[in-house]
């Protein structure tokens, strides 16, 4: 059975990963006790490592001693908002600490590590964005023969920790006012299912072809006041909050002669493709095909 090591793994990303694929034997490296609480009360069998990412010994023992097949490091500092107030731990925790998986991956010759990205890396406007577009580059630079590394480039994913929809979805049910930023606001969004299976389609094709790329999907859009009209009629506008953008992209116009399609997937590479399986066109929450009704219903209420 092989061994994966989740960074942030009591989190949402992680729950889900280990949810999905039971093949592995998982261990979780995080530092929020309530969280690690409730992921052994969920999954008792997920091995748990209390530490921080910013201490390089720390991951370099933990990696020593546990031997991982694969690392998917997904711990991060999120909230734009939080890391526009807190650059400097926003660059200790998401910078600094990428980098220190990295070095554990190569000291302990780990053979797969995938790093969590977003597509506020992408045209990035915020720090939360320039620290992910760091992480990527550092992932991707690191790739070599003997230590794969790749990075998924998530957009929203429904539900997770910090999401918009668990928050509307307490205030509707305590019969408040929904607040939305702005009504001409879209978003790129997925499922904690899909977020899972980016993450182990990524996996496989290290295994098969190597690392060094960035992979996403061709994901759908929303408009967020349509998203809010299903969860609620009482709606208040408050305005963008600093680093945030009415349109994320997720494949940005330099980054299109890298790309490289293969049915619903992207890869970003370092070299250019001079085939035609290739984007024509940056891809966003502003170009991107629109959800329907019925499967914005389903991102909030589940599949019936």
């Amino acid at each position: 059975m092989k061994k994966i090591i989740i960074t942030g793994g009591s989190g949402t990303i992680g729950k889900a990963f280990i949810k999905n694929f039971p093949q592995y034997k998982y261990y979780n490296i995080s530092r929020n006790e309530n969280s690690i609480t409730d992921l052994s009360r969920e999954y008792p069998h997920v091995e748990n490592y209390v530490g921080n990412i910013e201490d390089k010994d720390f991951l370099i023992r933990t990696f020593k001693k546990i031997k991982p097949d694969i690392v998917i490091h997904a711990a991060a500092m999120k909230h734009i908002n939080i890391a526009e107030e807190n650059p400097i731990q926003a660059c200790n925790v998401n910078i600094i600490g990428s980098l220190n998986i990295i070095s554990a991956s190569i000291e302990t010759n780990v053979p797969i590590t995938i790093g969590i990205s977003t597509d506020k890396a992408c045209s990035s406007e915020s720090v939360y964005g320039d620290t992910k577009s760091l992480m990527e580059k550092c992932f991707t630079y690191a790739n070599n023969s003997k230590n794969k590394f790749a990075v998924c480039r998530f957009a929203n994913v429904a539900h997770s920790n910090g999401s918009v929809l668990p928050f509307w979805l307490g205030l509707a049910k305590q019969e408040k006012t929904l607040k939305l930023t702005s009504k001409d606001m879209n978003r790129l969004m997925f499922s904690q299912d899909d977020a899972a299976n980016l993450i182990y389609k990524t996996i496989n094709k290290c295994s098969k072809d190597g690392g060094g790329f960035t992979c996403s999907y061709k994901m759908k859009s929303v408009n967020m006041l349509d998203l809010a009209k299903i969860i609620s009629n009482s709606i208040k506008i408050i305005g963008l909050r600093p680093g945030e953008k009415l349109n994320e992209d997720l494949i940005n116009k330099k980054e299109i002669n890298y790309t490289y399609t293969e049915d619903n997937m992207i890869y970003i590479y370092k070299d250019k493709n001079p085939n035609n399986n290739k984007l024509t066109k940056g891809y966003s929450s502003a170009t991107a095909e629109k959800m329907s009704i019925k499967e914005m219903k389903e991102l909030v209420w589940g599949k019936k």
